[in-house]
């Protein structure tokens, strides 16, 4: 049963971003903004559903080390393993853009997330509350970005009738969301059988599981061409994790934040900055950038498991 769950869930995952990036490129289209915003707003708003379903219920019921390695785990996977797989499927170039504002943000959000729990080992109401300020400050930048790309187009394109268009967002991300939660249920029933900690479980499993989403979703707009909006999903996604995810989590209910979050956070903020390394020569991530990252990855798990 709990396979079959697996498997469901996967297909689900599938179809639905595949709907849902046809969604979100026709309105990129429609409302003429750039790919890179739809991308870092409504798909990474779209594809961490389940970040943040899974670690608003773990503050709820007091599972707090999952919240935050569920959160800094997903990040990890989305950076190294969803853009290295993308890199290695079609070369990224990376918007200028990306490189001198979304890149320095992501990793501020993880330095400040690392800062918050490390003062008290906890983030609690006030820490959650500025979190919280900071996403929606991030937010009102990528609309005044979103406007002034649309005052400079003058582009008439063809594109879904509205009722098709959003058919597809809303179905796309009802078929992420359900899917998600499939493979993340089914997938730490699992791992609980072969004796898993919440923390290792958090890092691993569910990370991975609720990461599918930005993973399917961002391979899928890669194969479109769609690569502004396969970036802007990873990156809106890791900023979203951490300002919205963890703030609301901890807004609700105090998280306790541990030396293996510390650890975790500080490894995110290192990789981050070498995949920023690797951006800044020649503007995008190759084929041998993607196998690297994806052997960081691997080093990294093996490391988790043992440690």
């Amino acid at each position: 049963m709990m396979y079959l769950l697996l498997v469901a869930g996967f297909v689900l995952l599938i179809k639905g971003a595949d709907f849902f990036v046809d969604g979100s490129s026709a309105v990129a289209k429609i409302l003429k903004v750039p790919s890179l915003i739809i991308g870092m707003t409504v798909v990474s708003m779209g594809t961490s559903l389940p970040e943040t379903s899974v670690s608003v219920s773990a503050s709820l019921s007091g599972k707090n080390e999952l919240a935050v390695s569920n959160a800094v785990g997903s990040n990890i996977f989305n950076l190294m393993v969803v853009c290295g797989i993308c890199a290695i499927l079609c070369p990224l170039v990376i918007n200028k853009e990306t490189l001198k504002r979304d890149f320095p943000i992501s990793i501020a959000a993880a330095g400040l997330l690392m800062g918050l729990g490390a003062m008290g080992m906890a983030l609690g109401h006030i820490d959650g509350i500025f979190m919280l300020i900071l996403f929606a400050a991030f937010l009102f930048v990528m609309v005044m970005s979103a406007h002034r790309a649309r005052s400079e187009a003058d582009e008439n394109y063809n594109t879904m009738p509205v009722w098709k268009l959003l058919l597809c967002i809303l179905g796309g991300i009802a078929a992420i969301a359900v899917g998600g939660k499939m493979v993340v249920e089914g997938a730490s029933n699992i791992a609980r059988t072969f004796g898993m900690s919440d923390n290792l479980i958090g890092m691993t499993i569910v990370a991975l599981g609720t990461s599918l989403p930005e993973l399917v979703t961002s391979v899928v707009a890669a194969r479109k061409k769609e690569i502004d909006m396969a970036v802007g999903n990873v990156v809106g996604s890791n900023i979203f994790n951490i300002l919205f995810v963890l703030g609301i989590a901890s807004a609700i209910s105090p998280i306790a934040f541990s030396v293996k979050n510390i650890v975790d956070t500080s490894v995110l903020i290192v990789m981050s900055g070498i995949v920023m390394a690797f951006c800044m020569k020649k503007k995008q991530l190759g084929r041998l950038h993607g196998i690297i990252m994806l052997i960081m990855y691997a080093a990294y798990t093996i490391y988790i498991f043992i440690r």
